[in-house]
């Protein structure tokens, strides 16, 4: 008889652990979408954790491309600066979805805490 523990997550009746509801969030809003319906059978902190910081996410993704599409006409230094925007929000995008993989709730570079405690709501 052993007595070890079982360090992996056991799946819940949708399936899904904590963990992969988290990096599905991630994915598109139609992965932050799917992840909600499939946090609904599982709650669990990690994912909420997540599924709020993606939100966030996302909505500053259509703040940033209504500003790019502002920036778009000023040339060069608005293309630049469309450009710098892009490319910091694929590294939150990164950020976030790194700390998911590691099962971390750790907080995005800046839209974090805000993320954390606009979308309260999602526990």
């Amino acid at each position: 008889m052993s007595t070890e523990t079982n360090p992996t997550p056991t799946p819940t009746a949708s399936g899904f652990d904590g963990k992969t509801i988290a990096i599905i969030s991630y994915l598109t809003w139609i992965g932050w979408i799917i992840a909600f319906v499939l946090y609904s059978s599982n709650k669990s902190q990690l994912a909420a954790y997540h599924l709020r910081q993606s939100l966030a996410l996302m909505i500053l993704g259509i703040i940033v491309y209504i500003l790019q599409i502002m920036l778009i006409f000023i040339p060069f230094l608005g293309w630049a600066i469309a450009f710098l925007l892009w490319i910091g929000l694929v590294v939150l995008w990164v950020f976030g979805l790194i700390a998911a993989v590691n099962g971390e709730e750790k907080p995005m570079p800046v839209i974090g805490p805000m993320a954390q405690d606009m979308f309260k709501g999602i526990k």
